[in-house]
């Protein structure tokens, strides 16, 4: 790995653990294998090294763009991962509810309603450990 690649890569594990947490992020590291290891490199330095780690858009917006962009692509496993997110990412419940409104009317009905669904079960998971 250059240079460039080793700054991009420790940037992106930077802004994955303030995004997402260091024990997701070490969950993930401890779980990858040489099969999927260079899939988290690529991960690491492309979507949070580079996509989340620009200028110009705060991480509050980038966790409501991705939001909505999951939930209309039908990917529960990372609506779940990034509605947990928003507790670092400063997106709030109302930002979540505007974004899946625009999912229903840009990407359809269904994908909101499971992206809903799918918000309420996480928010009930949090509430609970806020709470227990």
């Amino acid at each position: 790995m250059d240079d460039v690649a080793k700054n991009r890569y420790r940037t992106g594990i930077e802004v994955r653990r303030s995004v997402l947490g260091s024990p997701h992020v070490d969950r993930a590291e401890d779980a990858a294998t040489d099969f999927d290891r260079p899939f988290q490199q690529l991960i690491t330095e492309a979507a949070w090294g580079t996509v989340w780690a620009r200028p110009g858009w705060s991480k509050r917006e980038r966790s409501i763009v991705t939001l909505a962009l999951l939930a209309a692509l039908g990917h529960d496993e990372e609506v779940a991962m990034h509605v947990r997110a928003t507790a670092n990412t400063g997106a709030s419940r109302d930002d979540i509810c505007e974004a899946f409104l625009h999912v229903a009317i840009y990407a359809g009905v269904p994908a909101a309603n499971r992206a809903f669904k799918i918000a309420k079960e996480v928010f009930a998971q949090m509430d609970g450990a806020d709470h227990g």
